[in-house]
């Protein structure tokens, strides 16, 4: 999927065409970048930040540029086939969520590494607030900072007496 035309390409992903629609909505068009960029996204399973997927970008033997990416992601985000997260004051960390149900996160302190969870009762907990506030909701976010079980919390510091 080397050429972008204005038209869906045949044998074009969901996620693609949800992608075109949105460009062509906004007035944007469907490069050979960003298509290059989108093929990447939906071929991580991993949560992923700029800087890696310039690095498999490159890996692929693709050159696009960073600005490009970055400009990519946001739009991404904004279409809604992409969840941004900041987890802690870390950079922002990407991972597609079109086709995905709502997942939460457990993300450790020490070695950085990300944990994806479900609870049905978060669930239940979301929709009894958004029904008692009347409240639709179109996306959730919740993760919890800690340390995993291959990490060890860094000791407390003692109080001074």
């Amino acid at each position: 999927m080397r050429h972008a035309s204005s038209r869906t390409l045949p044998g074009m992903s969901k996620e693609a065409e949800i992608f075109q629609g949105f460009l062509r909505k906004n007035g944007l068009k469907f490069t050979p970048e960003r298509v290059i960029i989108l093929r990447l996204v939906f071929e991580t399973h991993e949560h992923f930040d700029a800087e890696e997927l310039f690095m498999a970008v490159r890996r692929a033997g693709e050159r696009v540029s960073k600005a490009t990416i970055y400009r990519t992601l946001d739009i991404l985000v904004e279409s809604g086939l992409v969840r941004r997260h900041t987890f802690d004051d870390r950079q922002a960390r990407y991972e597609h969520i079109f086709g995905h149900k709502y997942h939460e996160h457990l993300h450790c302190l020490s070695c950085h590494r990300i944990f994806e969870f479900t609870h049905e009762d978060l669930d239940r907990i979301q929709a009894s607030v958004c029904e008692r506030y009347k409240f639709t909701p179109a996306s959730r976010s919740f993760f919890i900072s800690g340390y995993c079980s291959r990490c060890s919390p860094p000791p407390l510091p003692h109080p001074e007496t």
